[in-house]
């Protein structure tokens, strides 16, 4: 028997103990959680285990939990715990970790890093980049350049405050660069007001297109085992309309790749994550150990490029894959932690997958109202129907089910095909209700026929233009034409 404790308390968590419980050890689960999540709840109760309440933020507080248990090994979900130093301060314990520690996670937490790091040791799928660590500069910059762009938070920010602005039409420029100006203060004093931990503030990058993807992965420092391909729809609303969101549900596909990402592009994602996680040693001295995720998009410039690391799974997306996972996840983890993952053989399930998450109204930019609700989940419904639930921000107070704010339930579903799953999935929805009839709401498209044609559409585009330019040695290559200043080649 081995004993596990788990850090975090979200969906990817939910489907993170659900593959620990599945191991063959007869793993003892705790987690290290703020609210009672009652899908890992029922798993740490059933396996002997508990859920031990506090702050998974808190490096103290995680490692006295671990050794009050005298764990066997420490599994960290979210991100946030290991820009905290969780796992420094765990393995100070002697108690092995799986998760990034503090130095490497900056490829996370830190955009601006990330892009630095990605031109100083020229890896394929860099853009060009501009950080600045005060509004002003970032302005003055804005004022001097027309043209498109993304501006972010040069922190890892929950997903929030990304905005694409396409700057083409002359005429409409100053109207323009004025969008921009009134975000750089949004993200300066809205979205990165809560983070002292990096002297970046704002993130200027050129903009690109293309349908995006996330690559997850686990890595002891030296190999890198590779996940099937997920695509995330982060906006709130159906078609890629509204706020950005941490993601409202995720394909995934039959085998490794995407219908719309082939294998050749899934084996260049994939030595772009092995070439940066010999970079972040090289960069911080320490090894990486743990997930890493690269967070992509198809592109004309270079095929497959970096839009964001994760130094973790993502959420949704871990629940498209661990549940497929037939290897055993607590061997995958002693392997991580021994230095020896070149000897496990990841082996999934040839299946479709879609997550459709459901969300309390006011969710993302409205979290006051969509917290403090009563939900009522119908899990028979859902298991007759064909699919699985997967816990998010509810919290068992008294015996009910209380939304905590973000995405409530996530409701999984597997077939041979992506618009079947997608059927299961949204047949399931009218199992989730919230009892004093506050709005719920999901996206109905995710998975369907009409969004899946439209990016392998895009992707085929996408994919004429950039090998006609690896053809022609142009990749990574961009002419620029700056008015007053000419012309400007930016060199791969």
């Amino acid at each position: 028997m081995v004993k596990i404790l788990l850090v975090g308390n979200g969906a990817r968590e939910h489907a993170i103990a659900d593959a620990l419980a599945r191991s063959t050890h007869d793993p003892k689960i705790y987690a290290a959680a703020s609210d009672r999540n009652p899908g890992i709840l029922r798993i740490c109760e059933k396996t002997g285990g508990q859920i031990i309440l506090g702050k998974p933020n808190d490096p103290k507080f995680v490692a006295e939990t671990a050794q009050k248990i005298s764990a066997d090994l420490t599994f960290i979900g979210p991100e946030e715990p290991q820009f905290m130093g969780v796992a420094d301060e765990v393995e100070k314990t002697g108690i092995p970790c799986i998760g990034a520690k503090k130095a490497p996670a900056e490829i996370e937490m830190s955009k601006a890093f990330m892009r630095r790091l990605m031109w100083k040791y020229n890896i394929p799928g860099r853009l060009r980049f501009m950080a600045f660590k005060n509004v002003e500069d970032a302005i003055a910059y804005i004022n001097e350049y027309a043209e498109s762009v993304a501006l972010k938070p040069a922190r890892q920010a929950g997903g929030k405050g990304v905005k694409v602005i396409a700057d083409l039409q002359a005429y409409l420029q100053e109207e323009k660069a004025e969008v921009k100006r009134k975000h750089a203060q949004d993200i300066y004093q809205k979205h990165m007001q809560p983070y002292t931990d990096i002297e970046d503030r704002i993130l200027i990058e050129q903009k690109v297109e293309g349908p995006e993807y996330t690559l997850q992965c686990f890595t002891d420092g030296k190999t890198v085992k590779t996940f099937p391909l997920v695509q995330d729809n982060k906006n709130a609303y159906a078609y890629d309309i509204g706020p950005e969101t941490g993601g409202m549900g995720s394909i995934g596909g039959p085998g490794l790749t995407l219908p719309f990402i082939n294998g050749e592009e899934y084996k260049q994602s994939a030595v772009i994550v092995e070439k940066v996680v010999k970079a972040i040693e090289k960069e911080v001295g320490q090894p990486y150990r743990g997930a890493i995720a690269g967070q992509m998009m198809l592109t004309a410039l270079w095929g497959p490029t970096i839009i964001e690391f994760y130094s973790r799974f993502g959420d949704p997306e871990a629940v498209n894959v661990f549940p497929i996972l037939e290897t055993d996840l607590v061997d995958i983890s002693e392997a991580i932690i021994n230095g020896k993952l070149h000897k496990v053989n990841l082996k999934f399930r040839d299946t479709a997958t879609v997550v459709k998450c459901v969300a309390p109204r006011g969710y993302p930019d409205r979290r006051d109202l969509a917290k403090g609700h009563p939900l009522s989940v119908d899990e028979a419904g859902i298991e007759r129907r064909g699919a699985k639930v997967f816990y998010g921000s509810v919290d068992l107070q008294n015996g009910e089910l209380v939304t905590g704010g973000s995405r409530a339930v996530e409701i999984l579903a597997e077939a041979d095909a992506i618009p079947e799953a997608s059927e299961i999935a949204e047949s399931c929805i009218e199992c989730v209700k919230l009892k004093d009839n506050w709005n719920l709401f999901h996206r109905s498209d995710i998975g369907g026929e009409t969004l899946l044609e439209k990016r392998i559409e895009l992707a085929q585009l996408i994919r004429e233009i950039y090998s006609y330019r690896k053809e022609k040695d142009l990749i990574g290559r961009q002419v620029d034409w700056i008015p007053g200043r000419g012309r400007i080649e930016y060199q791969a």
